[in-house]
């Protein structure tokens, strides 16, 4: 058994490169290493197309194992790894997308590529690497990938100096310190896919980035091609699927540039009823040759939506003239709405053209927030963004079994866009939830969840520190070095064009980004450009949003729960929990509260209405109150003991009345004075040596005899 490595340098850590020990039956098999992190890599065709595929199968899974951290899974009851985490969902959607376009057009075999952590250290991002180790594992395999890829992260962080630095391969902390957290994949001759969260940075700062990121993806590309020179199989066969010419050559001949230019329309529905029109036509005409088998229907469709999508781009090309009317540049037109759902505590309806999102806010309790359990550390997340696209939204029937990939991601890429701009956990503890619901859709969805995010946190009254506002911008180009860059694209233009490149900000600054392409690569010119225009239609955008509601609002809706703090000596905190849980039970029940609580002794309630929010904190301040001697409680009898009574004073504290300090007059039996469950009023005298507590009920009676004295003078 034969073992070979390659192993580059990549910023202080051995990227190295390893074939041939494990996974043999697999078409390609890599293990890839950064340290003492290890991803395995394997590749498997099918040796047949998929009977009926139109789309190429290509199944791309990132499998998280806990045992690579010496970690075993968190739930009590479950341990295995089932279903995959939201994390492992979107790192498998960021090994998709740069290794699809670079597979033949129209090929129909399964392929799987599956990447699974062996080892973690914990201290890089896993993605970037993911990406690197899946086209190692495809470039050997023989299969005919266009590769390979390799994908980098870039980080942002501040020196000591005070200046900011970019630097390759970041460590998770210096993520989490830093300004920018971009991911980056691209062949050795261009990018091809980004993916980025940032804190407001400047456009030619996100360039710079994307620029060093490629550098260090050439030399990562170039190490690949000599692996490979060394350990790829032989070709695979493979199938595509391809329209007989003359079925296209008569297709052509029946359908002309005049009827394809009629193929227009402000709406979705008039564009599809223009295109149904047509295909019509043209199956009526070729209707004999259907019947007898000699074109089949839906080659017949696919020449005609080819030259449809075609025609749509040679018009952009040459005219600059968009399927809607619109010119290259232009926004469709917007409109913002807040406070649609009366029982929320924050909703708006953002719409741009025929896509609306409905995005609705609900505040919790800091003890609401999700713990996320993972290979790393169990994390804790108050703000969370989820994305619902459900088929009516354009007009589909289909089952529903859940979000999909494409949901948790466009979730993600919305919720990476507001991080910035939300307010510290200290300022407004809530657990912040975001449901934005795509109830119609053509084009730009994750973009006007966005919006509608911003819009909704100020009307529920989070004071975010300004607004973001997002757009999808598109690319069309000749193939001979020409294009022209797209502003807010629509279903169409998403679908035939050569790029989708989403942007969300502030007026300040890039706050997430991503972008996809099906050509080769781009330039990181053309990108500079495309980052401009996006950044002229955000204005267009946020303009727009600052009209409908210019700042949050000063007060939240009087459905969402009240939060309010208080710090304690974390000595007490025992005091407050109490034995068992039994002291803040009652609280909480009494009250009709939540209580969380910190180890640095900060308790936070949340209670539905300001009256149950201070019986809470009246509770928390008597119990965490520290007695003087010569101060006057009403207490509750809680225990009789023959040499007196118990009185709990506050809660969870409780102290002796001597039965000689019932009353002025002698008291043969504690019953005689007072029953278990009286409410008393009592005075403490004395704090002992071990901390117990004196009271008297005697000191605050009038003495007999005394001016005011309802009791008559002792005989």
């Amino acid at each position: 058994m034969e073992s070979k490595d390659f192993t580059h340098d990549l910023a202080g850590r051995p990227l190295t490169f390893e074939t041939g020990e494990i996974a043999l039956q697999a078409s390609g098999s890599v293990v890839v290493g950064l340290g003492d992190t290890k991803i395995l890599a394997t590749a498997t065709m099918s040796p047949k197309g998929r009977e009926g595929a139109d789309f190429f199968p290509l199944m791309c899974d990132y499998e998280e194992r806990f045992y690579a951290a010496g970690k075993i899974k968190g739930s009590r009851f479950i341990k295995r790894e089932g279903r995959p985490s939201e994390t492992a969902v979107l790192i498998s959607r960021l090994i998709d997308r740069p290794l699809r376009p670079l597979f033949p057009k129209g090929m129909t075999n399964e392929v799987q590529v599956i990447c699974t952590v062996l080892s973690t250290d914990l201290e890089i991002d896993m993605g970037p690497l993911a990406i690197t180790a899946a086209s190692a594992a495809l470039t050997i395999s023989g299969m005919p990938f266009q590769g390979p890829v390799a994908g980098i992260k870039i980080g942002r962080i501040k020196t000591e100096d005070g200046k900011h630095e970019l630097i390759v391969n970041p460590t998770i902390e210096q993520l989490e310190n830093g300004t920018l957290d971009l991911t980056v994949a691209g062949t050795k001759d261009a990018i091809t896919m980004v993916e980025a969260g940032a804190k407001e940075v400047d456009e030619e700062t996100m360039i710079q980035a994307l620029d060093l990121a490629h550098q260090t993806i050439k030399k990562i590309c170039i190490l690949q091609e000599e692996f490979a020179a060394v350990h790829r199989k032989e070709d695979l066969p493979y199938d595509v699927v391809t329209v007989p010419e003359d079925i296209r050559e008569a297709v052509k001949d029946f359908v002309t540039d005049e009827m394809l230019d009629e193929i227009t329309g402000k709406t979705k529905a008039e564009v599809r009823d223009k295109k149904e029109a047509l295909t019509k036509k043209m199956l009526e005409y070729f209707a004999s040759q259907i019947e007898d088998e000699t074109y089949k229907e839906s080659d017949l469709k696919e020449v005609l939506y080819d030259m449809a999508e075609k025609r749509m781009r040679y018009n952009i090309l040459k005219h600059e003239k968009r399927i809607d009317g619109r010119k290259i540049d232009e926004v469709r037109p917007l409109e913002c709405k807040i406070d649609l759902l009366p029982r929320t505590h924050g909703s708006a309806l953002f719409q741009r053209g025929e896509t609306q999102a409905l995005t609705v806010t609900t505040l919790g309790s800091p003890g609401d927030a999700m713990i996320v359990d993972t290979m790393a550390e169990d994390k804790t997340q108050r703000y969370m963004h989820f994305y619902n696209f459900p088929p009516y939204a354009v007009g589909e029937v289909r089952p529903r079994r859940g979000p999909g990939r494409r949901e948790i991601g466009h979730g993600a890429l919305a919720e990476r866009a507001l991080l910035p701009v939300l307010p510290k956990h200290e300022d407004f503890p809530y657990t912040m939830l975001l449901v934005s619901e795509i109830v119609t859709c053509n084009g730009s969805s994750s973009m006007a969840s966005v919006c509608g995010s911003s819009l909704s946190l100020m009307a529920a009254g989070v004071p975010i520190k300004k607004h973001v506002s997002a757009i999808a911008m598109g690319l069309i180009t000749d193939g001979k070095g020409g294009y022209k860059i797209l502003s807010d694209i629509q279903g169409p233009e998403d679908f035939a064009g050569d790029m989708d490149f989403k942007v969300a900000g502030t007026e300040d600054g890039i706050t997430a980004l991503q972008m996809d392409i099906k050509i080769e690569g781009l330039s990181v010119d053309l990108l500079r450009e495309a980052l401009g225009r996006a950044r002229e239609a955000r204005e267009i955008i946020m303009k727009k949003m600052i009209e409908t509601i210019p700042e949050p609002r000063k007060e939240m809706s009087k459905f969402a729960p009240m939060i309010t703090s208080i710090k304690i000596d974390p000595d007490k905190i025992r005091d407050v929990i109490g034995k068992g849980g039994e002291t803040i039970q009652k609280i909480t029940g009494e009250c009709n509260v939540q209580m969380d609580i910190d180890d640095d002794g900060l308790i936070m309630i949340t209670a539905p209405d300001q009256a149950s929010g201070e019986c809470a904190m009246g509770r928390v301040k008597a119990i965490t109150y520290e007695p003087e001697i010569g101060d006057v409680f009403e207490g509750t009898v809680v225990r009789i003991m023959d040499f007196g009574a118990f009185v709990e004073f506050v809660p969870g504290k409780d102290g002796l009345v001597n039965i000689s300090q019932l009353s002025h007059e002698r008291v043969n039996k504690v019953e005689d004075v007072v029953k278990l469950g009286d409410k008393v009023k009592v005075k403490l005298m004395e704090i002992d040596d071990m901390g117990r507590y004196n009271l008297s009920m005697k000191a605050l009676l009038p003495r007999p005899g005394g001016s005011g004295n309802p009791m008559p003078p002792k005989k």
